[in-house]
């Protein structure tokens, strides 16, 4: 399948400092993606070189087979037909609903009334079309930059991290009736977010970005269970990290159990390798001869987070149903039900270091 949209190789400086190095990535038409990472990883600048307002050093862009951006060209943002979904919403406060909405088909446009109604019904914004921003929620006025995004039909939308500024249910409510909408109107979109359960919830794939590179793209579930190194696995999702030794390039044995993989390793039998434990590979086992001792808790309603000491000293992270309701400094048994390995020889330790 054509890409709609194609980063080849790309590079963005700011004076001397790189901010994005040889970052290359496909998305398909109607594909929803994610630029996922820290702050300062350069996820914005990729966004921003996408938009045009950021001129790139290497590499090329191109949208729709059309170059847009390359080292020697730029293509000026207002003819990308890109539309931006900003974090602040950026609507004018003097404008009401239904006129922050027309103002992004254009002066020659602003007759198309059946458009912008739709588009207020499409974002569950009827009766709304009077007020000013300043009348709406925080989650209202998302909804009307969304439209006003939407409004000119642009061939891809950016999303720059435009949930953070609301409280943690509505985030999770909001992202959820927006993928809807794209999905049914088979927009491209890319999000912008360091928030993984945002990612989680509303895009088909994601890039995990480090210091300027893709560390890995791929489905949630790919970079839950199978993270390419250990950057991706310490920032998707949660863990904790226990010492192993391979028996055989798909076995590792570790204190909790042994551990068989899908493919075979690279690493030789007798290896000591870090081990990473997620939450849900631990099950609670009343009659287990292996036990743990719980050293710390956090409720959350459905489920309980449990911190886990085992006989080595070792701490774990597990989630148990809430039901399952044990205090701190019990002793309980526990199993390792672990379908993935994932795993990593044990770091070179620097000598030098002030942390040797």
């Amino acid at each position: 399948m054509t890409p709609l949209l194609s980063l080849n190789n790309i590079q963005c400086k700011y004076d001397k400092l790189t901010a994005i190095s040889d970052l290359s990535l496909e998305l398909t038409k109607g594909e929803i993606s994610c630029l996922l990472g820290p702050s300062g990883c350069g996820k914005s600048t990729v966004l921003r070189a996408i938009a045009g307002f950021e001129p790139l050093t290497k590499g090329s862009i191109e949208l729709s087979g059309q170059v847009i951006s390359s080292s020697t060209s730029i293509l000026a943002p207002e003819k990308r037909q890109i539309g931006m979904v900003f974090q602040d919403y950026a609507l004018f406060p003097h404008l009401t609903v239904l006129q922050n909405i027309e103002f992004g088909l254009g002066r020659t446009n602003r007759q198309k009334n059946t458009t912008v109604r739709d588009l207020i019904s499409l974002v569950n914004l009827s009766g709304y079309e009077s007020r000013f921003p300043h009348e709406l929620s925080g989650g209202q006025q998302q909804r009307v930059s969304l439209a006003r995004a939407l409004a000119p039909s642009p061939n891809l939308l950016l999303l720059d991290e435009p949930f953070s500024n609301l409280d943690t249910e509505l985030r999770s409510r909001l992202s959820i009736d927006i993928r809807n909408i794209l999905k049914d109107l088979n927009i491209t979109a890319i999000l912008v977010t360091h928030d993984q359960q945002e990612a989680f919830a509303m895009c088909d794939n994601i890039a995990v970005i480090d210091q300027g590179k893709v560390q890995q793209w791929g489905k949630p579930y790919e970079l839950y269970h199978k993270p390419v190194n250990r950057f991706v696995a310490c920032f998707i999702g949660q863990g904790s990290f226990v010492q192993g030794t391979s028996t055989s390039h798909q076995e590792i044995t570790c204190e909790l159990g042994t551990i068989r993989a899908e493919k075979a390793f690279d690493w030789p039998t007798g290896e000591e390798v870090d081990v990473l434990i997620r939450p849900d590979d631990i099950l609670h086992e009343e009659n287990s001869n292996l036990e743990a001792s719980i050293v710390a808790k956090t409720f959350a309603g459905t489920s309980t987070s449990y911190r886990l000491q085992l006989g080595s000293g070792s701490v774990i992270e597990a989630l148990f149903p809430s039901h399952q309701d044990f205090d701190v400094g019990d002793m309980i048994g526990i199993k390792l039900d672990a379908e993935h390995i994932i795993a990593y020889p044990k770091p070179e330790v620097d000598k030098n270091s002030p942390l040797t």
